[in-house]
């Protein structure tokens, strides 16, 4: 299978364009991370209809959409290689793609809960899986660089989406801005189902290329301790993060009273973190193995966390700081937990096992809304939501130090330079 082609390029070199396909999919996918921008238009919309709507509330479509996500996403990946990538991709952009256009004619909480939150989130959780099952499967000897690489995407959505949101709601109404992302969303995610596919079972990206056998790993993902260590340090993990993602703008104007422009500015500087933490921790993790990357990771939560805690008016320094390293962390979770998953478990299985591994995202995203909405509505402030954070870094430090590890000796996998 050696002289296989791929848009016209051997596939060792032609693989790599599926990199770009991911991001461009991912992009469209992560725009849910520029909920921040969308909050309060969305909220002087509704209580101009005579509403009353609370910090919690106002974060219910976002974080129904995260556990919708990762609810569907082990469900869908059982049938991505029964049905292919292009299809499954088509199908779910355009479940996405509807569930925005149908959020342009939600009036309440309620209504913006079942589009926005469940059915584009269900669409969402269909596509996700796709991009990163396919490189992972083109590049078994770069799995944790390719899969970095691929969800990048996702991360960097806020840097273009926050700033074209803000743009597009200032000139035609936060309705209309949810008819042009889903017209515009399903658009892209057709096109690039079409060119999306697996390898051959026997290919190879070269004949040096020794594969690990998968005999050494376990099959059955539910009876090991390592998934639970895995999925609970991916879950606190990514409350920390989807936390920080959902009240971002809110806590640049409230608690450092930033002015409306340089909040929704912040938002898409945070983006760039949470890109780069894709590839930097996908690398990372290849090297220093999965525990010591998650040590890194709750490192830094721990960090911020403390920062916030001591951070108010006017200290932008140390907004941008902290939340820096909380967009940082949690995209460095998104290539944490693949690239383990792949690593600690058999690759044969890899994308139903990711897939029951995501759910933990799901878990994060709800425990990091009810923390965030419960400190405001609460306390009054957001500060004390970064008290449970800082603790379960802690905690996290010590599961990754002490049961995250694979159940059985791995056999590495050689290659040779290309």
């Amino acid at each position: 299978m050696n002289d296989l082609k791929l848009f016209g390029l051997p596939a060792r070199q032609g693989r790599w364009l599926f990199l770009p396909l991911g991001i461009v999919a991912m992009l469209c996918l992560g725009t849910v991370y520029s909920w921040s921008i969308f909050r309060k238009p969305l909220t002087e919309a509704l209580q101009k209809q005579g509403m009353t709507i609370g910090a919690t509330e106002t974060l219910l479509p976002f974080a129904t959409l995260l556990v919708v996500f990762a609810i569907l996403m082990p469900i869908a990946s059982r049938y991505i290689e029964r049905y292919g990538a292009s299809k499954v991709t088509a199908v779910g952009g355009t479940i996405v793609g509807l569930g925005y256009f149908l959020s342009s004619f939600a009036n309440s909480i309620p209504l913006l809960i079942i589009t926005y939150g469940a059915i584009a989130g269900a669409g969402i959780g269909v596509v996700y899986g796709v991009p990163i099952a396919v490189t992972a499967k083109w590049f078994p000897d770069r799995k944790g660089l390719a899969v970095g690489l691929t969800v990048v995407g996702f991360g960097l959505s806020p840097l273009i989406t926050a700033p074209l949101a803000k743009i597009l709601i200032d000139t035609y109404g936060i309705s209309n801005t949810f008819r042009i992302f889903g017209v515009s969303f399903t658009a892209i995610l057709l096109a690039i189902a079409t060119q999306l596919r697996f390898p051959p079972a026997d290919w190879q990206p070269s004949s040096q290329f020794i594969a690990s056998p998968s005999s050494s790993k376990p099959d059955n993902l539910l009876s090991s301790p390592s998934f639970f260590a895995l999925w609970s340090c991916y879950a606190i993990g990514t409350l920390a993060g989807l936390m920080a993602i959902g009240i971002a703008n809110n806590v640049g104007k409230e608690i450092i009273e930033l002015d409306t422009n340089l909040s929704t500015t912040s938002v898409s500087i945070f983006a760039i973190f949470n890109g780069i933490g894709r590839p930097i921790f996908g690398w990372l993790t290849d090297r220093i193995k999965p525990k010591m990357a998650a040590i890194v990771s709750y490192t830094m939560i721990l960090i911020a966390s403390i920062v916030m805690l001591n951070t108010g008016k006017g200290q932008i320094v140390n907004y941008f700081f902290a939340f820096s390293l909380l967009w940082l962390s949690l995209g460095g979770w998104l290539a944490i937990a693949p690239t383990a998953t792949l690593s600690m478990f058999n690759p044969a299985n890899y994308t139903k096992n990711y897939g029951i591994v995501f759910t933990a995202y799901g878990a994060g995203a709800l425990a990091g809304t009810l923390v965030a909405g419960s400190a405001k509505d609460i306390f009054g402030s957001y500060t004390n939501a970064f008290i449970p954070t800082a603790i379960l870094s802690i905690l996290g430090i010590l599961i990754a130090t002490f049961a995250l590890k694979p159940d059985a000796k791995n056999v590495n996998v050689q290659t040779t330079n290309s």
